[in-house]
This record gives structure tokens, sequence and C-alpha cells, in this order.
């Protein structure tokens, strides 16, 4: 399957791009992930995104697009892949579907995780990550706590709440949010690709995706 995957943060897009991957082995892919391996790997690319990071700045949509236009080409994608929260404006959608164009790819569908905004405050503000960068595993204080309290089941580092992950942080984020990647919902809905799912349940949002596809081939 060929899927965009969107939704506020705390949406669960992560979790149900991996519940996804499962079904029929398209690959997880989000910006962070390959921009982060761009720099690891000290490729040009790399290294201009994180002169742009270094600054605090957001890496531009030319550089993210060159960046995707390389990993869609890699022989995992050619099973099917999953945007993670990519794109995240119009400008984005419209330079994206260029390049699925140039690539011959047809996407099969957007997904639009729709969670109401007091659960996602509840989940962001109550989710605790290991602070070890090679570690990074998630928790949840109140349904996933760590065996014991501050400190990472896997490694034994410490477990932190992210600064953009307190409560006046979050609604700024679900502000940016609402701004400027809502509006994809229209993009794609115009488009005949949206599908909606007002579910908090993981295992009931994948039944959607995968009835729709389903019906569709």
């Amino acid at each position: 399957m060929k899927l965009v995957i969107l939704g506020a943060p705390g949406a669960g897009k992560g979790t149900i791009a991996k519940l996804l991957s499962a079904v029929d082995g398209s690959v997880q892919i989000s910006t962070g992930d390959i921009l982060r391996g761009a720099i690891e790997s000290g490729s040009e690319w790399g290294r201009q995104a994180q002169a742009y990071m270094s600054r605090g700045e957001l890496a531009p949509d030319a550089l993210i697009m060159e960046v995707m236009e390389a990993r869609l080409q890699q022989p995992d994608c050619e099973n099917g892949f999953l945007l993670d929260g990519f794109p995240r404006t119009i400008p984005q959608a419209q330079a994206l579907h260029q390049l699925f164009d140039k690539l011959g790819i047809t996407l099969d569908l957007a997904l639009n995780i729709e969670v109401p905004r007091d659960v996602v405050l509840e989940r962001l503000t109550t989710r605790r990550t290991c602070e070890n960068p090679e570690c990074q595993a998630i928790y949840n204080i109140k349904s996933k706590p760590p065996a014991r309290e501050g400190v990472c089941d896997k490694c034994g580092s410490a477990v932190v709440q992210r600064d953009d992950e307190t409560e006046a942080a979050i609604n700024r984020r679900l502000q940016t949010y609402t701004e400027k990647t809502a509006p994809l919902i229209g993009f794609y809905r115009q488009r005949g690709l949206l599908l909606t799912t007002p579910s908090t349940s993981s295992e009931e949002v994948v039944a959607a995706v995968t009835g729709r596809l389903g019906s569709a081939h």
C-alpha cells in the first residue's frame, strides 16, 4: 500500500504506520528519520540539513523533496510505503505529487486519524521518553510506565518528559497543526483519496484502511 498518514501530534500516526507495515511489508517513512539518517551518514544532504537544524530552523522543502525522492527509489519501497507525518503543508503536498508523477507512483490513500483534543493532551502530557539517543524507548506514566519509576526498562537510562510534551508546548503544536497541516484534509478530499477515521482504537483504524483498499482493488 502507498499511503500518506495525516493527524495531529499524538494522534498515533507512528503506531498506525507500524501496524500497517506488518500487514503487507510497506515501509514506514518519516522525514525526521530520513534526515537523521542523512546526517549520521555524513552525506551532502545530511550536512545541509544539519546546518539548518543547528540554527534551530526547519530544513527547506526543496532539500526535503530531494531526500524524499532518493528514499522512495530505494528497493524496500517497492512493496509500498507509509509516509508518517509528511507532507505537513499544501506546498509540500503539491511538490510530493509532482514527485509521484515523475517516479510513476500512484498514491492509494491519505489516511486522516481524527482524535479528540483532550485525548491528544492526555496522551502527550503523560508520555515519557528514554533520554539515551541510542534507545529512545517511549513510555506512558499511566498506561505503560517503566518497571522502575524514571528508569528505562531497556537500557537503564533516565526516562524524561520532552520539552515539546508539556501542556503549553502541546497546545502550540496543535495550533501549528490546525493552521498549516489541517488544510491537507481538503487537499486530499478533492482528489478522492481521503479516508478519515474518528477512532482511538489502532486496530479499528487498520481495519478501516485494509477494508477501503480491499474494496478498491
